[in-house]
């Protein structure tokens, strides 16, 4: 199994993108830094070993897709020796289920170097790479505001593409009239676990709706015309041709269609839902039969004591002595 995998199984690898968060203004005098060109790793001594695997992997990244090559131009990646030292850096506005954060206008990540449920060893090199994804879009963007839904769609995509296996859970979601518009998921990121996992279904998915619609190429095109213009919608318009609204509409459709209900069915939990929820009924429905089965037949049985035995003896005849 992928670390990607072990990540979403064990719910850490939902990272929340906190631009508003604070970032430390100096370095703890107990951090040390290794660094290569722009990117630096600041790091408690105990940690070397994981600072150094954590540059070399960013050093190696390759080019963030749809974006030019060299991106991001600059990133400090604190590794957090313990959840006060991750709570401060990270402002203190990440749930406790976040596994990194991306600070874009100050070029910083911050992920945990301890254990806990937010740090799974197999998938910190996914985490890093999905933050990595944040500033490079910023980067790139030079400051213009994005819809949170496309900045984390996009960081999804970026690190391999959001977990279609998982898709069934958005295909019911959309047929209960559950899941919340992507307008809405700009307003404030769901801070519970359940309803995030919604949120990066719903991200995940629509940005690879555009990808499928239009190849990389497309969302490469939708980029340098964003960037220009300072407009998503605008940009968005002259790509495909279609609004907001109307992309949120094609993409509910996709997914009705790519996503279908043959999908659901073969998923191993619903499977075992279903079977569970026709084995009751079916043990109701035994119980019931027998019931009445049970009923019948004592209705059918002669009395214990037949009305005759109780019957007062009428015979005139001779007394006993």
């Amino acid at each position: 199994m992928s670390a990607r995998r072990v990540t979403a199984a064990l719910s850490t690898l939902f990272v929340l993108l906190a631009a508003s968060a604070v970032a430390p203004t100096t370095v703890q005098d107990t951090y040390r830094e290794i660094a290569s060109g722009t990117v630096r790793v600041r790091f408690i001594p105990d940690d070397s070993l994981q600072a150094e695997r954590a540059l070399t992997f960013l050093l190696g990244q390759p080019r963030m897709p749809a974006l030019p090559p060299g991106l991001p131009r600059e990133a400090i990646v604190y590794l957090a020796p313990d959840e006060a030292t991750f709570s401060e850096l990270s402002g203190g506005r990440v749930p406790d289920w976040g596994a990194g954060v991306a600070i874009p206008d100050q070029h910083t990540i911050v992920v945990p170097a301890y254990a806990s449920r937010r740090s799974v060893p197999r998938a910190r090199n996914a985490v890093l790479r999905h933050e990595w994804a944040h500033l490079a879009l910023h980067s790139y963007l030079q400051g213009l505001r994005v819809p949170r839904w496309f900045d984390e769609g996009y960081a999804l995509w970026a690190e391999g593409g959001f977990d279609a296996s998982e898709a069934w859970r958005l295909r019911i979601l959309m047929a209960l009239g559950r899941a919340p518009p992507l307008d809405s998921l700009t307003l404030g990121w769901p801070r519970d676990l359940a309803s995030a996992q919604v949120a990066y279904l719903l991200s995940g998915s629509a940005l690879d709706y555009l990808v499928e619609e239009s190849g990389e190429r497309g969302v490469r095109l939708l980029l340098e015309r964003w960037r220009e213009g300072g407009s998503f919608g605008a940009a968005l318009s002259l790509t495909y041709g279609i609004t907001s609204g109307q992309l949120e509409e094609d993409w509910r459709a996709w997914v009705r269609r790519r996503f279908g209900w043959l999908l659901v069915l073969s998923h191993s939990v619903v499977v075992w839902l279903s079977l569970g929820m026709l084995l009751m009924v079916t043990t109701l429905g035994r119980r019931r039969w027998n019931r009445e089965r049970m009923a019948k037949l004592r209705a059918d049985e002669p009395a214990e004591r037949p009305a005759y035995w109780m019957e007062e003896d009428t015979d005139d005849g001779d007394a006993m002595p």
